[in-house]
């Protein structure tokens, strides 16, 4: 009962958040490191069960939006905005391949998906990728698609380096977690 009580707690928090009315494409690391470690101002909380958080207050707050999980591939999550933190947690525990943060920007690029922002949920431990760094795939989708598209990199762990470019007034980099985390980003976006 008072896991269950939790739960519902959790969920209706979301109802305070204004949501952006912009289209985004949230993309999860589902690889395996992200059960590992605890998330920069959160201890004893994984990467994954951060990311599961976020993925939910997006899915629950957003109406027009794409999810999408990533490894060194794009793996489909069978995840619903009505489903628990629990199954959320759980359809993100999908991989133990390498992980390659460009390939979001490429997907909505090759399916043809209007994006407005990526969100980005990574825990940090990521390879430039086989074709382009994220930054460098993330100016492909502007160029090809005439969509100025944002770029949030919420990097769960803190290695001293970043997938955004700093440089670029569309892309925020957030590292850690904490309450203030589904606000900044809402306001970047918007």
């Amino acid at each position: 009962q008072v896991v269950d009580a939790l739960d519902e707690a959790f969920s209706l928090s979301f109802e305070f958040i204004e949501p952006t009315n912009k289209r985004i494409f949230l993309a999860v690391d589902v690889s395996g490191s992200m059960a590992q470690g605890s998330i920069c101002g959160v201890p004893n909380l994984t990467p994954r069960d951060g990311a599961a958080a976020l993925a939910m207050q997006t899915m629950r707050t957003e109406s027009n939006y794409a999810m999408v999980g990533f490894t060194d591939r794009i793996r489909q999550l069978g995840i619903s905005r009505h489903d628990s933190l629990e199954k959320v947690c759980k359809g993100l525990a999908l991989g133990y391949e390498g992980t390659d943060c460009s390939l979001p920007m490429q997907e909505a690029l090759e399916k043809r998906i209007a994006v407005d922002a990526f969100i980005l949920l990574t825990d940090n431990q990521t390879w430039a990728g086989r074709h382009a760094h994220p930054h460098q795939a993330l100016n492909e989708y502007r160029k090809k698609t005439g969509i100025n598209a944002k770029l949030v990199a919420v990097g769960m762990l803190s290695n001293g380096w970043t997938i955004g470019d700093p440089t670029d007034a569309g892309t925020l980099n957030v590292v850690g977690f904490d309450t203030n985390t589904p606000q900044i980003i809402s306001d970047f976006i918007c």
